[in-house]
């Protein structure tokens, strides 16, 4: 391997975050396509690097760790560049969105033998300096496709399992409630954040358990209906109570646990 090739790795990997000041305002159906275009091309030569740089490797478990160190590190260093509680807890919410809407997909979509191993080190990584998170690796095309249902991942799940399709009246009740009411609020961003972050997870999680079926169809009982009917009553404050209520609940016994992701 020549140093050259090692560096433009190494080097791209420390600067693999995109450079966006709000993450989540690029991340929406009208924005988000173009935007990983961008971001994945302008990173074709850090790609190319990585890969070349892992088949010539004569360790390349070590050689995997530094790369995912370098990325990983980069990440603590812009939350440690971060002042105030409050914004670094909106910080981490951004880079955790990063890492899994663009950082993972980028490396996965140029494939080769280096993507497997580096996603998981990444991952496993970031766990170590942040054990509440909890990502995922998700390919570019998945995260695409899941604009078109407008990315309600609990609430699909249990309409999934209902029979209900994904332009039913509840579902599409909740996406305008979420897009008129609840992203208007002070702190309706960060808690759309928050649930881009953990929800996708939770599902994965309960969609492998064999009685996946009752816990959605309890979900439905407990939380999502009464949720449609507070809405259909004008009583909003009281459905993102409750939705939020049902979202901490599952991340503590679906995000927060030791089970495979």
């Amino acid at each position: 391997m020549s140093e050259n090739t090692y560096l433009t790795a190494l080097h791209g990997m420390e600067a693999i975050f995109p450079e966006l000041e709000d993450p989540m305002r690029s991340f929406n159906k009208k924005n988000y396509t173009n935007f990983f275009k961008r971001y994945y091309e302008d990173r074709l030569n850090v790609y190319e690097a990585l890969e070349t740089g892992y088949q010539s490797a004569l360790d390349k478990e070590q050689y995997i760790s530094n790369m995912a160190d370098a990325a990983v590190q980069a990440g603590v260093q812009a939350l440690e560049n971060t002042s105030g509680r409050s914004k670094k807890e909106g910080k981490l919410l951004d880079l955790n969105l990063c890492i899994v809407v663009y950082i993972i997909p980028g490396i996965q979509k140029y494939g080769g033998a280096s993507a497997k191993p580096l996603t998981d080190a990444i991952l496993a990584k970031w766990k170590e300096q942040f054990p509440k998170t909890n990502l995922s690796a998700a390919q570019y095309e998945e995260i695409e496709a899941g604009f078109h249902k407008k990315w309600c991942y609990i609430t699909t799940a249990a309409c999934e399992v209902l029979g209900k399709p994904d332009d039913c009246y509840e579902l599409t009740l909740l996406r305008d409630y979420r897009d008129r009411y609840l992203a208007r609020q002070p702190e309706g961003e960060k808690r759309i954040r928050w649930y881009y972050d953990v929800a996708p997870t939770i599902v994965k999680r309960i969609s492998q358990l064999p009685e996946k079926e009752d816990i959605y169809r309890d979900l439905w009982d407990r939380y999502i209906a009464p949720c449609i009917s507070m809405i259909e009553r004008g009583e909003n404050d009281a459905c993102m109570e409750l939705y939020l209520k049902m979202v901490e609940d599952l991340q503590e016994t679906y995000f927060y646990t030791a089970q495979a992701g």
